[in-house]
């Protein structure tokens, strides 16, 4: 292995649905535990792809933020949940939207990528595939969802409140890969999609950068989310740049949002139009930086 294939890099996000003036403090410590862990996988040769799967998954668990145990139910009264993956050097990728019943959309999204020739299944063709795989099933949805931290009960009709969970990584190899996980907007309708499930506006990965998006579903969507980013990258945009350009369009459009994004050259990049985003980033060059509301803790 050659001196230039032993960077890594790494970022997390717990949504950008963070209100100025609460205390995130708790968020911050396992967020920074999380990003930790995963460096340390990083460094030992750890693949991008099980990466960022293994950090969504325990974010997912955790019940901290809006996605897997911490997602709310629809105006319907039950959980639906969205999430997608995607491996930047085979464009391979899998997704799940609308799902209801099971723990870890991230997982049945791997799930579908590896089992189907499918990118995305929804609804009840996704609980009858993740059913169909053993998958785990939430047996008790009354005594498992739990309220994320810093969301109010008040919140969970509030159709403009959100959040996402979301990593991306840079393995040794050189290789990228994204995920997103998301238990969508609170008091949302039934069968409501956001853009966390969709290849290229929520998750994108490809030889030159991985993002994973956070905000308004429906903003980001109509601002073509993290492909417009990739294609603008590709094209010679800075980083930062392309990412502010369509962040600039989700609120130009009525919304808001957050990114988080790596690049072949390990570069990272965790930027936002809302009051905050929960998010941790290392690399192999940076040390881990934690925050919501400030660049660096």
């Amino acid at each position: 292995m050659t001196a230039t294939n032993t960077h890594y890099a790494f970022a997390l996000h717990g949504g950008a649905g963070a209100v100025a003036g609460r205390n995130y403090s708790a968020v911050e410590e396992h967020l920074q535990q999380l990003a930790a862990e995963c460096a340390t996988l990083l460094a030992k040769g750890a693949h991008a792809l099980d990466t960022v799967e293994f950090a969504v998954l325990e974010l997912e668990r955790s019940g901290m933020y809006v996605a897997g145990r911490g997602s709310a139910p629809n105006t319907a009264g039950y959980v639906e949940l969205d999430a997608s993956i995607m491996h930047g050097p085979s464009r391979e990728a899998g997704a799940v939207a609308a799902l209801p019943g099971f723990e870890s959309p991230i997982q049945v999204a791997r799930g579908v990528m590896e089992k189907t020739h499918h990118v995305l299944l929804a609804g009840a063709g996704a609980r009858a595939f993740a059913r169909g795989n053993g998958f785990a099933e939430v047996d008790e949805p009354e005594n498992y969802y739990v309220l994320p931290v810093g969301v109010t009960k008040e919140e969970l009709m509030d159709s403009n409140a959100h959040g996402t969970v979301g990593a991306v990584a840079r393995d040794q190899s050189g290789a990228l890969a994204a995920a997103t996980s998301t238990g969508g907007t609170f008091g949302k309708l039934e069968g409501r999609v956001g853009d966390t499930p969709l290849i290229g506006p929520g998750t994108w990965a490809d030889d030159d950068i991985a993002i994973s998006c956070t905000g308004t579903g429906e903003h980001i969507i109509r601002a073509g989310g993290a492909i417009t980013i990739a294609c603008a990258y590709k094209s010679g945009t800075t980083l930062d740049a392309a990412i502010n350009d369509m962040l600039d369009e989700v609120k130009r459009l009525g919304g808001d949002a957050g990114v988080i994004a790596v690049t072949r050259d390990s570069e990272i990049a965790t930027l936002y139009n809302s009051d905050g985003m929960k998010r941790a980033s290392v690399s192999s060059r940076q040390s881990l930086q934690v925050a919501t509301f400030t660049e660096t803790q």
